[in-house]
């Protein structure tokens, strides 16, 4: 398999590291994010990557040219003229995936989830997309049926709710930042330049199966903040 490493983001919550920084070079316990991630996915497997990048990626590419990609074969997708998100990011680097399945996370998570089992599930249920998600509480949420089919989304801040599957009992759950994809997700996705997976996935969820992966029982934690670091460094050695 291959994966791609999400690296492209401004990184705007861990200021002020990321004024002089990108955050995919933030350290946990002396490793930067982008190593931890790209060894997570050796343990399991996954020998080429491709990375995209922007804010700073210039830091991005030097760190992996001197660490000779960490021991796995490291492609760059340059963002540099303009960030693309999620979406737009994927579609650029869509030529890299033409070996099957693959693997698609942000670099600012961390996790010790067993990569593997939901690869595995993905296969299993012949998804188009599937969702790594916990029950932790955030301001965000996807929402599933009692089969983990993905049925809309909601934000409890704003109140906003979107609903592509109308079912009585939806289950919310927090987006862990890692899919697994099958590659003809790519002639599905119409949508140009700056777009985000997740409006992808309630068009898509409408059609072909969606469904969420949950590994509540598995350490995670969303680094996006200078404190997220320091729990951070307790969990991931």
């Amino acid at each position: 398999m291959k994966a791609m490493i999400l690296a492209a983001g401004l990184g705007t919550r861990l200021k002020p590291w990321t004024d002089h920084h990108p955050k995919a070079l933030a350290q946990v316990n002396g490793k930067p994010l982008l190593q931890h991630n790209i060894e997570y996915l050796q343990r399991h497997g996954i020998q080429e990557v491709i990375v995209n990048v922007h804010h700073f990626a210039d830091q991005i590419i030097e760190a992996i040219t001197l660490n000779n990609g960490w021991k796995t074969t490291v492609t760059v997708s340059d963002e540099t003229d303009a960030v693309l998100e999620t979406g737009g990011g994927l579609k650029k680097a869509s030529w890299f995936f033409d070996t099957g399945d693959f693997v698609l996370m942000n670099v600012d998570v961390l996790t010790d989830m067993n990569l593997k089992a939901m690869i595995s599930h993905h296969r299993k249920h012949q998804c188009l997309a599937t969702l790594a998600v916990t029950n932790r509480a955030t301001s965000r949420y996807f929402l599933f049926d009692e089969e983990h089919e993905l049925c809309g989304w909601k934000n409890i801040e704003t109140g906003e709710k979107k609903l592509v599957h109308f079912k009585e009992k939806l289950v919310a759950l927090a987006f862990s930042g890692i899919h697994v994809l099958n590659p003809s997700v790519f002639s599905h996705i119409t949508r140009e330049g700056k777009f985000s997976m997740v409006d992808v996935y309630l068009e898509l969820a409408r059609q072909h199966r969606v469904k969420g992966f949950d590994h509540s029982g598995s350490a995670f934690i969303d680094v996006g903040k200078p404190e997220s670091l320091v729990k951070a460094e307790q969990l991931f050695i």
